[in-house]
């Protein structure tokens, strides 16, 4: 019997700010990451999803930062949807605390989905979460600060990770069905806590149109500001083909 393969991260190791309750970032990230591309993550306290909560988990970013350039990170991405989707004042505060404190280069989700759906090439989008009302409204004007022209925006007005972790695949793909848009150039799902990476490749086959998830976006933009073009089949063709 041949010993198990272990990924130490030869070709680079990934850093990641999480938050505390993420149920799904890890495993997904393990799946999407190629051979010799590890990932270190240090979590940040996050259980809610209130203004205060949100503010309160950009609180400890400094010593999570120092922390993670302990282990030689090559980059480290501050990776939670909702509170780098805060504002864009918000989001460029977070790169900055994170390179200050760490020496490191660094990233965010919302910057990841900005750049992904610009490298697809999409302006008018569909913008799916699990979300309540306040958190879409303060995402969708993010996207549009950014550019981009929400079509349609919905949410399943959800609370808790383990809530959110409940919707299955199956009724994900039921959520998405039901918000086509033959205007949209492209679907957002959107959390790092949720079981989308599974049906992104089947949505496009059905959409006829690109799907990024948070996770998806961000592994993408991870491994390409690292200077890795592995192509990942498998999860929509942000991943196998750009």
């Amino acid at each position: 019997m041949s010993p198990a393969r272990i990924n130490y991260g030869h070709r680079a190791r990934l850093g990641m700010l999480l938050p505390s309750s993420n149920l799904a970032a890890e495993p997904q990230f393990h799946a999407l990451l190629p051979e010799g591309v590890s990932l270190h993550v240090t979590r940040l306290k996050l259980a809610g999803n209130s203004e205060r909560d949100f503010l309160g988990m950009a609180e400890g970013i400094e010593p999570a930062a120092r922390l993670l350039a302990d282990c030689g990170v090559k980059l480290i991405v501050f990776h939670c949807t909702a509170v780098s989707t805060f504002s864009v004042a918000l989001e460029q505060s977070i790169k900055e605390r994170i390179a200050r404190a760490s020496g490191k280069p660094a990233t965010t989700t919302s910057e990841s989905l900005v750049t992904a759906l610009r490298a697809l090439g999409a302006k008018r989008i569909v913008m799916l979460s699990p979300y309540v009302e306040a958190i879409n409204a303060r995402e969708q004007a993010f996207f549009e600060s950014s550019g981009f022209e929400v079509v349609d925006c919905a949410g399943l007005d959800s609370s808790g990770a383990e809530i959110m972790m409940s919707v299955t695949p199956a009724e994900w793909l039921s959520f998405a069905r039901a918000h086509r848009q033959d205007s949209a150039e492209a679907y957002v799902m959107s959390c790092t806590t949720v079981r989308t990476v599974e049906i992104a490749e089947e949505l496009e086959r059905e959409l006829g149109r690109p799907v990024v998830t948070s996770n998806t976006a961000t592994a993408w933009h991870c491994l390409r500001q690292m200077g890795l073009k592995d192509r990942i089949p498998g999860f929509g063709c942000l991943l196998a083909e750009y």
